[in-house]
């Protein structure tokens, strides 16, 4: 694999992210670092470069149609296409005051959910398209949850964060349905409970860890699966 493959990993400063974009670099892809903070999203690709990894940081906050545009327009100049599209940033939601309970739901909660996990995705997979579709094999992955499962129902109840990953899910499969007959291939992932800032450090599980199922899906080959929702132990029922 050259290193002239680009990958993009949105919400790349931290985290999972960060561990994606480790994860993809090491595989030999140029990796664009996607961050809303510019200050932040500088600091991990210097970071991930004194490792000797091939990266370059992009400001891209994912509710903005304009920082989408200038991110995907900043991509195609640094690096002339792009092979794999990581769409990793989310946000969680306020809980408190029963902002998440169904019972007394926050419907600004909600839509400040979806306009990140949902609507993000959609803007930042559609500005990265016309890239995606000049690659010989490009790769897109979703990062989801599985609290989004309506089968497992796992977590605690998160009624504004676990729907958004159920319609991640859905909005998986439609992409995935309409680039069927084309060389993209999209999936979702979740990474498991990793201890991140998003869930207080409070797991065993490492972000490392956590990368591997989006590395592993953002080099498929060509006759992987599509439309699916994968863990490290396989397809995940939802």
């Amino acid at each position: 694999m050259g290193s002239t493959r680009t990958a993009l990993v949105t919400g790349a400063n931290k985290g999972i992210g960060f561990a994606i974009a480790r994860g993809l670099g090491a595989a030999g892809l140029r990796v664009a670092v996607g961050a809303r903070d510019e200050r932040r999203g500088e600091e991990a690709a210097e970071r991930l470069r004194g490792e000797g990894l091939d990266t370059f940081a992009v400001v891209l906050d994912v509710t903005s149609e304009e920082s989408v545009a200038a991110a995907a327009a900043l991509v195609e100049e640094r690096a002339g296409g792009l092979e794999v599209l990581v769409n990793n940033a989310g946000i969680g939601g306020r809980t408190d005051g029963g902002a998440q309970d169904p019972t007394t739901l926050d419907l600004d909660v909600v839509r400040t959910v979806l306009e990140t996990n949902v609507l993000g995705v959609v803007r930042v997979t559609n500005a990265l398209l016309p890239l995606l579709q000049r690659a010989r094999s490009p790769r897109i992955v979703n990062v989801s949850s599985n609290m989004g499962s309506l089968a497992l129902q796992t977590g605690p109840v998160m009624a504004a964060y676990a729907p958004s990953k159920s319609m991640l899910n859905a909005l998986t499969v439609q992409y995935a349905r309409r680039l069927a007959d084309t060389p993209v291939v999209v999936n979702a992932v979740c990474p498991g409970y990793v201890a991140t800032d998003f869930t207080g450090l409070a797991s065993p599980r490492t972000p490392e860890q956590g990368a591997q199922i989006a590395v592993r899906l953002a080099t498929l080959p060509d006759d992987g699966p599509r439309g699916g929702f994968f863990d490290d132990d396989g397809p995940v029922p939802w």
